[in-house]
């Protein structure tokens, strides 16, 4: 099992900035890639990044891309999404989640919880 809680989310303007904190415990945590995903209302869920186990390789959504950096402290059992230039479409809820092994393969397995930006115009 692995438990996974988000943190960092919050209300800001056009162009502000957010930095998403996820920490994670559990014994079956260790070599695992994780993402964020984010879901707006009446949408469906997406996938925004991921980083691999050890941090080597990063993938985002073209949404995102250029305007956020994923990145993960193994030491601290948590990862990092840096969201820049927010606008009012990055609106949703974010959600931290781990893939089954080191790679990004497949779907995730945990998920956390959620943490809502809400971007304002």
């Amino acid at each position: 099992q692995v438990q996974l809680v988000e943190s960092g989310g919050g209300e800001v303007q056009t162009g502000g900035s957010l930095r998403l904190s996820c920490a994670a415990s559990g014994r079956d945590f260790g070599g695992r890639a994780m993402g964020w995903s984010r879901q707006a209302p009446g949408k469906e869920r997406e996938s925004v990044a991921a980083i691999n186990w050890t941090g080597g390789r990063t993938d985002y959504a073209e949404s995102v891309k250029g305007r956020s950096t994923i990145s993960r402290d193994n030491t601290k059992n948590a990862m990092y999404l840096q969201m820049n230039n927010l606008q009012p479409e990055d609106t949703a809820v974010y959600f931290c989640a781990t893939y089954r092994g080191p790679l990004r393969i497949g779907v995730p397995n945990f998920w956390g919880q959620g943490t809502q930006v809400t971007v304002s115009s």
